[in-house]
């Protein structure tokens, strides 16, 4: 493991305590997750890990979770599937409504601790700093310019630290109790880094990875790969049954609503053939599942 880079993960989080509270840190029971776990006990900050629910993590992360005594865990009140009814659409890559009810809300007002890493997507380096800011950016970008702190602006308006000196911690001193603040002390580590560190310090995370599995998150989520999807629904097939009666519920809901349905839908198999792309492909899923298994 590279002892300077776990140093400064440890640097990063104690820079940016919070005086008043503890940190927020997002636990998600995924390998980055578990890593700035373990950084927030090593560095010694006072930090809340919480886990938000979002029925329909796979079951190994549920009890992957509950084994970890010093995660909390919240659970919503709203499911999946009655949010894709409320919604009258399914989640997809541009709407990601889900992510917003389920995971998101929680941490408001707080200096929230993430495992985003810049090495995992193109999006997350141009979006992703040492330190992003949320909420009412003109209001920390004039206090960062009275500050002389170097920031950026990204796309979805929040302002993004690269650097931890002394204006970059005042600003965020200045901001964290009107603004959602997010420390992302792994935000340089690569994936080799985790492991490597998780792996020194005897954490052999969720066991999914075990299974072959390369992302921790919600069983059908649009952000995941076409074959990701496919297998993800092959092992919990109680899983597309669910979403498949939802989608049933939220095409009913419409018609209650005097809304026609989208894409020519009639049935909730409809809408979940859609929601895979399979309209796009000669390959349905059930035609991939049959050739899995013979």
């Amino acid at each position: 493991m590279d002892k300077q880079k776990e140093q400064k993960a440890i640097d990063r989080l104690r820079a940016f305590e919070p005086n008043d509270e503890p940190y927020y840190l997002a636990y998600s029971g995924g390998k980055d997750s578990d890593a700035i776990l373990i950084l927030a006990e090593l560095a010694g900050v006072e930090f809340e890990a919480v886990h938000n629910h979002t029925t329909v993590d796979a079951p190994e992360t549920v009890y992957y979770v509950r084994s970890k005594p010093n995660v909390k865990v919240n659970y919503p009140d709203i499911s999946m599937w009655q949010l894709i009814v409320k919604k009258l659409m399914p989640p997809t890559r541009i709407v990601r409504y889900c992510c917003s009810y389920l995971k998101e809300r929680a941490g408001t007002g707080r200096t929230v601790v993430t495992g985003v890493r810049q090495a995992e997507s193109a999006s997350r380096r141009e979006r992703s700093g040492l330190v992003n800011i949320l909420g009412k950016p003109k209001t920390a970008q004039k206090k960062a310019e009275e500050l002389g702190a170097q920031y950026a602006v990204n796309k979805q308006g929040g302002l993004v630290l690269n650097n931890d000196n002394d204006e970059a911690r005042q600003l965020v001193e200045h901001c964290h109790l009107q603004h959602k603040v997010m420390v992302n002390p792994i935000v340089d580590w690569t994936e080799a880094d985790v492991w490597e560190f998780l792996s020194h310090y005897g954490c052999r995370s969720n066991p999914l990875y075990e299974c072959g599995f390369t992302r921790i998150g919600c069983i059908g989520c649009p952000m995941a790969s076409k074959t990701a999807r496919y297998k993800e629904f092959a092992i919990y097939p109680k899983y597309k049954e669910n979403y498949i009666r939802a989608f049933d519920r939220m095409l009913e809901h419409r018609k209650e609503l005097g809304k026609p349905a989208s894409k020519g839908w009639e049935t909730g198999l409809d809408v979940f053939r859609w929601w895979l792309e399979e309209d796009f492909r000669q390959i349905t899923f059930d035609d991939l599942k049959n050739n899995e298994t013979e």
